[in-house]
């Protein structure tokens, strides 16, 4: 029995970023291709897809892992695949027989055969009679049928498909889809075994025999899916849509979290320039989807059905889907979006009103839009480089993706009047008169602290530990984190979760007194004696507090909360019906 054609082994591959840091695209991919089959990678952008096709190729090394061939792992370019690429990738001076002939010529093959076998191919994709034209005579789609020619006449093992029809236009390449088909169900092809990166869910069904879903930030396999649908497929059909709507389903869900951010539940999820960057999405096309949805769905919407009605593939409409959520004018459970209330608002606002709702939601959950005003608010003349802030991005992302994520942070910020932009000087300035002014003027809207609770099975059971880990991991980001009280109860592993944390000295360390939220007292700041200090730490003003055993201090916790500071607590199971009732108690 033999093996698989191509297997690829716990594949990894990372991109040194500017600051020497490295940049995860892929992480631990496993997959087998066997001949014959039409595997399609499919994915949102910035999945890898298109890394994990090149090195498949042997144009690109892993960082980890390794690529087999027949058995054999690759070393070097893989000269028993040939790639399509999606750009044509033709030489502009050579004909449409010279540019088929290239590859055969680069293996040595004499000119007589090279002739005759580049004929052929170029009679098998349709092109017979445009042998002596150059490629500024073609059309895109003809084009694109020389690449498929210059590919095949090599005889690959495999043919490997870089989203070959995302170039054209939608009848062109849903024409060239179905020649290529007909041509790889008719037996007529000289390859049988095909991998296809593409981002058209509908494509992928069509076209191929199994459907790895990769997930983003690093790239993994989220799913491998055997396509049920026999051939030929047809659209339309309930099987056939069906299926696309639960791929539609995985590759709308969100990939996993930092381990830190159970710390937030309950609130609004802590937002830095790491972890929320900004969709690819320009205000006129969030804006945009937030009217359709609140003009031709009321608001609710499936993705798929969506998309459907808008004409829109996953790449184009996920962004804008992401844009409404990371603003809080929508939620996405599932696959169906929904308009929150403020999206409600800002969809049928006035332009004006709609600027500021606009506003005030890039400031409150943008991080980056956020820190472009506060700099310039800050700034002697109210101008600062555009440079300044690429700087501060390329810590956190690489510069190609620096440069995309402040077009877009500037597309917002101007849009909401909190700044402007002089491309000439390459200069961001402070909006003196705008939305921007004004919103410097007002107070910031009282905010109230959020709470999240670990839950144990009963005492000893590791609740501690995991608080003050958490919070050891929330203040690493950036976060300031500090002890109100933990009781390490002598276990040195609770103690060294709670080692280089900033710990509010308690009250009355050694009295082992009762305190005013009730019950005795073992414990103190991270360890000993007394009781919290709830002046001290409110006085302090951290951004969260590690308080541990929310029945003790529901009365202390309810105070930092209405003080604004988000509060890390633990309770046991037998307490939480008690601990229940009185935090419904205390609203």
């Amino acid at each position: 029995m033999t093996g698989p054609l191509i297997s690829v082994h716990a594949l990894s591959k990372s991109f040194s970023g500017p600051d020497g840091r490295s940049v995860p695209v892929l992480d631990g991919i496993t997959l087998d291709v066997e001949e014959g089959e039409f595997v399609a990678l499919l994915g949102r952008s910035g999945s890898g897809k298109s890394t994990l096709l090149r090195c498949i190729a042997g144009l690109m090394a892993p960082s980890d892992g390794q690529v087999l061939f027949r058995g054999r792992p690759l070393a070097g370019t893989n000269r028993d695949t040939t790639m399509v690429f999606q750009t044509f990738a033709l030489l502009p001076w050579l004909t449409v027989q010279q540019n088929v002939e290239i590859g055969l010529e680069a293996r040595g093959v004499a000119p007589p055969e090279r002739s005759e076998r580049a004929l052929r191919a170029i009679d098998l994709v349709g092109l017979d009679g445009y042998e002596s034209a150059y490629p500024k005579e073609l059309s895109g789609g003809m084009r694109q049928r020389v690449g498929f020619a210059r590919a095949l006449v090599v005889e690959p093992a495999a043919l490997l498909m870089d989203e070959p029809f995302s170039a054209l236009d939608v009848l062109t390449s849903e024409n060239l889809r179905g020649e290529l088909l007909e041509l790889w169900e008719g037996k007529r092809f000289p390859t049988k075994t095909m991998v296809m990166v593409t981002h058209n869910i509908e494509e992928a069904v069509l076209l191929a025999d199994r459907i790895l879903v990769l997930g983003t930030n690093p790239g993994r396999i989220r799913a491998d899916l055997r396509n049920p649908l026999p051939r030929p497929r047809r659209r339309r059909t309930p099987d056939f849509e069906e299926f696309v709507d639960q791929i539609y389903r995985m590759m709308t869900q969100r990939d996993s979290v930092p381990a830190a951010a159970p710390a937030q539940a309950g609130g609004e999820p802590a937002r830095t320039l790491g972890d929320s960057p900004l969709p690819q999405a320009t205000v006129d096309g969030l804006s945009g989807l937030a009217e359709v949805l609140l003009g031709r769905h009321d608001g609710v919407a499936d993705l798929p059905d969506l998309a459907d009605n808008l004409g829109l593939e996953v790449d184009d409409l996920l962004p804008l889907v992401d844009a409404l959520v990371l603003l809080g004018f929508a939620e996405l459970r599932g696959e169906q979006l929904t308009l929150s209330h403020v999206g409600r608002i800002f969809a049928g606002a006035s332009i004006q009103e709609s600027k500021e709702i606009f506003a005030r939601a890039c400031l409150d959950r943008a991080p980056l839009v956020r820190t472009i005003y506060r700099a310039l608010r800050g700034s002697l003349d109210g101008n600062l480089p555009a440079g300044f802030f690429t700087d501060i991005l390329r810590t956190h992302v690489g510069e190609e993706e620096a440069a995309r994520q402040l077009d877009v942070a500037v597309n917002w910020g101007r849009y909401a009047e909190l700044y402007s932009y002089d491309s000439t000087r390459g200069q961001i300035i402070r909006e003196e008169q705008g939305i921007g002014s004004m919103l410097a003027d007002l107070p910031e809207p009282a905010r109230r602290g959020t709470l999240h609770l670990y839950l144990g099975a009963a005492p000893g059971s590791g609740k501690t530990f995991t608080m003050l880990r958490d919070g050891r991991a929330l203040r690493d980001r950036g976060e300031d984190v500090v002890v109100g009280f933990a009781d390490t109860h002598g276990r040195p592993r609770t103690a060294e979760a709670a080692a280089g944390l900033e710990t509010v000295p308690p009250r009355g360390g050694n009295d082992g007194g009762d305190n005013a939220d009730g019950g005795g007292n073992d414990g103190d700041g991270a360890g000993g004696r007394g009781e919290m200090d709830l002046d001290a730490v409110l006085a302090r003003k951290p951004a969260v507090v590690l308080v541990d055993d929310f029945g003790r201090h529901i009365g202390a916790i309810a105070s930092l909360r209405d003080a604004g500071i988000d509060v890390i607590s633990t309770v046991d199971v037998c307490d939480l019906e008690r601990a229940a009732a009185e935090l419904r108690q205390a609203g």
